[in-house]
């Protein structure tokens, strides 16, 4: 493998998260903010590894005699592209040699994250597990072979139903794990489909100075229903996180915290609780 494909740090570390193969265990739980692996990683004892570079923090640590590794993604699909790759890496690949491991190893991965719910009887302040990501980003058409992965007919029926422009990137649907919800099925979770946006202003709907190429997005995906299911939410990482784990033969799940309520407009400023409550469900189950 050419060394412009695999980078290496000079320490021998990963490129980007400047993470070795000793550094992380096979639970991941991936969040947005760096500063919220610190606070979440108060909730583990015996740290071992705390590491930063740029947006990726990572910490390893043990909760209840279980080795968890927590780490920061930023905001957005690219983002997800970098750490989903680079940790299937660490595992799967001898750093070495550029050379794919005879034997793979899956990881466990969960992002623990914020959502605005897009149906007013969806309270701010509840937990909502992803049962469905589809993806507005287009980050998956960039790899081959995931047509396996896709709820094909659930996308096609929204595409219709939004009256999609060919302009913007066809949208995938990937499912979350089946083996990972149910690990979670008791926790009292929500369940939805989830639109992962590639932004947050006009590709939520968001109007400030700029004008949206469809004013009543948010109305349609409230409108949609699909053989009983309908959409609950919109968030930034979790078609890419689930369409690469797919590929790459990882179990992936999102759970987010509701803080927003984009029919209400309600919003929850002190959700620090919700999310430290996920994770303590999260940390018991993964």
């Amino acid at each position: 493998m050419k060394k412009t494909e695999l980078i290496l740090n000079p320490d021998g570390s990963i490129f980007h998260l400047h993470l070795k193969p000793e550094d992380i265990c096979e639970k991941i739980i991936i969040v947005g903010d760096p500063g919220r692996v610190e606070m979440l990683g108060g909730m583990l004892s015996d740290i071992r590894v705390r590491k930063e570079n740029r947006e990726f923090k990572t910490i390893t640590g043990t909760y209840e005699h279980s080795e968890i590794t927590i780490l920061s993604s930023g905001i957005g699909t690219d983002n997800i592209d970098i750490v989903l790759n680079e940790l299937d890496a660490l595992v799967n690949i001898d750093l070495q040699t550029g050379l794919v491991k005879e034997n793979l190893t899956s990881l466990s991965i969960v992002r623990i994250g914020t959502s605005g719910a897009l149906h007013a009887e969806i309270p701010v302040g509840a937990s909502l597990m992803t049962e469905t990501a589809i993806g507005f980003d287009g980050l998956l058409h960039f790899y081959e072979g995931y047509d396996w992965l896709l709820d094909i007919n659930l996308s096609n029926f929204l595409v219709d139903h939004l009256e999609w422009p060919d302009t913007l990137s066809y949208p995938y649907a990937v499912n979350a794990s089946r083996e990972l919800l149910e690990q979670f099925s008791n926790e009292g979770f929500l369940r939805g489909i989830t639109i992962s946006a590639p932004g947050f202003y006009a590709p939520q709907g968001r109007r400030l100075r700029l004008e949206t190429f469809d004013n009543e997005i948010n109305d349609k995906l409230a409108s949609f229903d699909f053989m009983g299911r309908t959409i609950s939410n919109y968030e930034m990482e979790s078609s890419a996180i689930y369409g690469l784990s797919g590929l790459l033969g990882h179990k992936a799940l999102t759970v987010c915290a509701i803080i927003g309520n984009r029919v209400t407009g309600e919003f929850l400023s002190d959700y620090k609780p919700v999310i430290r409550s996920i994770a303590e469900k999260v940390f018991r189950n993964i």
